[in-house]
């Protein structure tokens, strides 16, 4: 894993790019709209299943409310100006509070091979490790995870059901569910690339 994560990671710089991280104050205000534009789109991409629930004013309103703890990762070209960043081609984002940080939406202008890796996952976790984060949740699904680290672990989540019959269906199967989730959830991590120590 070691060596296909460093080609992951040397795919950026082969594809001319840097990657940026940006937080609070730093953070340009262009950046929450173009965060909300790469978010709404790669939702889009999934259609209904996209879930998506922000809305432009949440990402807005995050610079007058919260920038103190937003992290978003850009991705430039090699002679990229910082300090006129609007146009990133790919962006991540990340909130996080004392040493605690949870991940990720994302998006980007086009495919970019391993871009997807380096702003959700591998520059995130260079910022929590300069920043005494211990914990980084990088949000919701993928088996890609495990590959980078990343143990699955159990989520509770609340639904309302307006329709009776799902409501039935799922109060029948819950239970059944939920241990087939746990048994899946063992299965990832019995394969984790990493040693274990003391």
């Amino acid at each position: 894993q070691r060596r296909n994560i460093k080609r992951e990671r040397k795919a950026i710089a082969k594809a001319g790019l840097t990657m940026k991280a940006w937080s609070g104050d730093e953070i340009p205000s262009a950046l929450y709209s173009q965060m909300y534009a790469y978010y709404s789109d790669t939702c889009d991409k999934f259609g209904w299943w996209g879930s998506k629930y922000l809305t432009r004013d949440f990402f807005e309103r995050l610079e007058d409310c919260y920038k103190h703890r937003v992290l978003f990762v850009s991705a430039h070209t090699e002679d990229g100006d910082y300090s006129q960043p609007d146009n990133p081609l790919g962006m991540s984002f990340c909130l996080y509070k004392g040493d605690l940080m949870y991940g990720r939406y994302w998006g980007s202008a086009e495919e970019i091979d391993c871009l997807h890796f380096n702003a959700c996952y591998y520059t995130p976790i260079e910022w929590a490790i300069a920043h005494g984060i211990q914990t980084f949740d990088p949000g919701a699904g993928g088996r890609h995870k495990k590959r980078r680290g990343f143990p699955a672990t159990p989520n509770h989540s609340l639904h309302r059901f307006y329709d009776e019959r799902l409501k039935t269906i799922l109060t029948r199967y819950i239970n059944e569910v939920n241990t087939l989730e746990g048994e899946e959830i063992a299965s990832i991590n019995g394969g984790l690339p990493m040693k274990k120590t003391e």
